[in-house]
């Protein structure tokens, strides 16, 4: 692949692919944070039970295979690039994006489990509303995506 793009353009490219992969993460997380979560919030139990199945549905296959991707690519970025700044910084983006794999499946992923194993038309009595701490995990995973993307964005105007 070298001697058909040369260094610089399969530095150009794999710098592209941690734009697009840390700014698709950020951009689906903040979406969900903004609008999303407080529809969510708004609706009664058996309704929120029933919608967070739906809207599940392609995320969960799509968003892993992006937000690792992205860490790979970052941590290829942090060993080939040249130059200490631009190396130390794609390194923090496959760390942050790695953080954001890493509260989805531990935090948030178990949480989709449990709501997504509820009959909707029998919500038990003493049932626990997840929404609230799914959120605070949320945002976490949010705000590390969206570092992610800005160190990302720096590491590749320095290169």
């Amino acid at each position: 692949m070298q001697g058909v793009m040369g260094v610089t353009g399969v530095m150009g490219v794999m710098g592209t692919a941690a734009m697009v992969g840390s700014g698709l993460t950020a951009g689906v997380l903040f979406c969900v944070a903004l609008s999303v979560v407080p529809a969510l919030f708004a609706l009664p139990p058996d309704r929120y039970v029933q919608t967070h199945k739906l809207v599940g549905r392609n995320y969960d296959p799509t968003m892993p295979l992006i937000v690792l991707t992205t860490a790979v690519v970052d941590v290829v970025l942090a060993l080939v690039t040249p130059g200490t700044a631009p190396r130390s910084l794609f390194a923090v983006a496959a760390v942050l994006m790695l953080g954001v794999s890493v509260v989805s499946h531990l935090c948030n992923v178990p949480i989709n489990r449990r709501v997504k194993a509820l009959d909707p038309a029998a919500i038990p009595r003493d049932w626990m509303d997840p929404r609230p701490l799914w959120r605070r995990w949320h945002l976490l995973r949010t705000v590390l995506a969206v570092l992610a993307l800005t160190v990302n964005a720096v590491a590749v105007v320095l290169t």
